[in-house]
């Protein structure tokens, strides 16, 4: 059975992206190697990662896009739930992340709000879906 492990985002500055998610949404530090360049943080069952835009290159032969805070976000996020979302919301912007699209409830109930992180990343603060 194939399980999703982790995912990884390729930052300009890993210490830094790490120190921001530590900030703004709690979570806690696994890892950083010592050449900065790969970091980790417990987040739940899945592993939220950090390589270098260098390790990047090293991976990536043929290239990749980089995230930029001056360009569209990328099609994708990431999702974090919470039952505090003003509160969550507001401390994620005041650790530097930017409103994207402020908090509405949509008409099954959820409460779904968008900032893009330090690095261009879009994120996702939700409250749990009722099941």
């Amino acid at each position: 059975m194939v399980k999703l492990a982790y995912t990884l985002l390729y930052v300009q500055d890993v210490s830094q992206s790490i120190i921001f998610y530590e900030r703004a949404f709690g979570f806690e530090r696994k890892f950083i190697s010592p050449e900065n360049d790969y970091g980790e943080l417990n987040t739940g069952e899945t592993t939220l990662a950090f390589a270098s835009v260098e390790l990047g290159k090293q991976n990536f032969k043929k290239g990749f896009q980089h995230s930029k805070l001056e360009e569209q976000p990328f099609g994708m996020e990431l999702a974090f739930t919470t039952t505090s979302i003003e509160d969550d919301f507001l401390k994620a912007v005041e650790c530097g992340a930017l409103v994207y699209e402020p908090i509405v409830e949509k008409p099954w109930g959820q409460k779904v709000g968008y900032v893009r992180d330090i690095n261009g990343f879009l994120i996702e603060i939700c409250t749990p879906m009722n099941s």
